[in-house]
């Protein structure tokens, strides 16, 4: 039945969250109080004074789930799928979001990350890799589940425990160092978090390239220090792609996830200098399936 408002929302839950979400960030500072939430409601990370549920993040699920669509498509018809994997910067701001690849996916049948994507071995690892280059760079926090960092082979199982033993073998051992490689960067560069739920912290440098599923963005900094983040995710390497830096100087290659120890082909970058101002158009290798992530010296 309608609400006092007319309405078919539920009043009172709402109340009840906003309770429990202004009680629980008063009494407890420092906490994160995180909403799994799959609908379109408004304001779930919004501050209850303003009439928001309160939360500090909203899991962006269509985030997870278009990436992951766009993914299992075979590199060849990504290309018609190239919507999805851009998406979700149209709505990035209008919450505080958190990227899940949570529990959900490693379960009930639907098989680990590394084994959702189509190709070789190798083509799994590599796209697992260049996927989470490509996450970390992407705005809202990170969230990846257990296992997921080393590429376990099996469906999550709680009473069996992590395959820790498959961090003896050079493609899970890679996919682990990777990660932490990632990590490690990602604390380091304010860039990449700063400004998540701002549209200034993010810009588009190639964003309609589906013909070479490639991906290229920058993101910015309180102080205005760009960082540039491309991913390609075709198994073909590009040569002498032109890529538009956001500002000149010198860039250098800090993370790639095609790195021989990581187990890529090694298709790399030296340092990449961007001297005309009026066009700050440089040609760079993007190696195949990964992500490559250049800052200003």
């Amino acid at each position: 039945m309608p609400n006092i408002n007319g309405g078919r929302e539920n009043l009172e839950a709402v109340q009840l969250l906003q309770e429990a979400t202004s009680t629980a960030y008063k009494t407890h500072p420092g906490i994160m109080m995180i909403a799994e939430e799959s609908t379109a409601w408004s304001g779930v990370t919004r501050d209850t004074s303003s009439g928001g549920l309160g939360f500090g993040f909203k899991w962006n699920m269509g985030w997870m789930h278009d990436t992951l669509q766009y993914l299992q498509h075979d590199p060849i018809h990504r290309v018609y799928h190239h919507n999805e994997v851009t998406f979700s910067i149209l709505y990035a701001w209008s919450e505080n979001f958190m990227l899940p690849l949570s529990h959900d996916e490693v379960v009930h049948g639907k098989g680990q990350l590394v084994n959702k994507f189509p190709g070789d071995r190798w083509q799994k690892t590599a796209t697992l890799r260049a996927l989470y280059g490509f996450m970390w760079a992407h705005p809202g926090k990170k969230l990846l589940f257990m296992g997921s960092e080393f590429a376990q082979n099996d469906e999550w199982n709680e009473s069996a425990g992590l395959q820790w033993y498959l961090t003896e073998y050079g493609e899970h051992q890679g996919v682990q160092k990777c990660v932490a490689e990632i990590n490690a960067l990602y604390k380091k560069v304010p860039s990449l978090w700063e400004k998540d739920t701002s549209p200034e912290g993010f810009t588009w440098l190639v964003g309609n390239d589906g013909a070479a599923n490639v991906l290229a963005f920058a993101r910015w900094d309180e102080q205005g220090t760009p960082f540039v983040a491309i991913t390609n995710f075709s198994p073909m390497p590009h040569e002498k792609y032109s890529l538009p830096f956001p500002t000149t100087g010198t860039w250098i290659e800090v993370l790639n996830t095609d790195d021989l120890a990581y187990g890529g082909s090694g298709i790399s970058n030296e340092s990449v200098i961007v001297n005309d101002a009026a066009q700050l158009v440089a040609q760079i290798r993007i190696p195949p399936l990964a992500t490559i992530w250049f800052k200003r010296s």
